[in-house]
């Protein structure tokens, strides 16, 4: 005769084995149904008039950190005023000529703000800046936006926004 004694015991982990594998693959659907999902693309393209700029030499006289520029402007998109930006930079590094930023800039429009920042050499003419926030309809915004022609006439930006 055969020894029936384990068949309960194989049964009961076999069925815990079950459902720690059924908890495991609900707790994994789970985490994909909050991961974020892949939005639409908004692109907007203005043109900075109008930009007040000022400088703070802090500390040492020269280039030295903590130094600080300060800037505004209006946004013009098509030939329209359609909102106002302003921004900080402040000097984080500097060796010898080369200097470099903490630049932080926030474009307010009608539908909301968006805020950005990044790391600026101060000899770029163009940077690249991370959307690191925003409110209104760019609440959730991430994604990227490009200068180019800063400190010029010509300043412009073109923002690649994830909704």
């Amino acid at each position: 005769m055969r020894n029936h004694s384990n068949r309960p015991l194989f049964k009961r982990l076999a069925a815990l084995s079950l459902v720690t594998v059924a908890v495991g693959v609900s707790a994994a659907g789970g985490a994909n149904a909050d991961a974020p999902k892949t939005g639409r693309a908004e692109v907007i393209e203005l043109q900075l008039k109008d930009l007040e700029y000022e400088s703070v030499d802090l500390g040492k006289a020269g280039p030295s950190l903590g130094d600080m520029s300060v800037y505004c402007a209006t946004a013009v998109e098509n030939g329209r005023d359609v909102g106002r930006g302003a921004g900080t930079s402040q000097v984080v590094y500097v060796d010898g000529g080369k200097v470099t930023s903490q630049a932080v800039i926030t474009i307010e429009l009608q539908r909301g703000s968006l805020t950005m920042q990044s790391l600026r050499p101060d000899e770029a003419s163009s940077l690249d800046m991370a959307i690191t926030g925003g409110t209104g309809a760019f609440k959730d915004a991430r994604g990227s936006v490009r200068y180019w022609d800063i400190n010029t006439p010509k300043e412009r930006l073109r923002a690649e926004i994830l909704h």
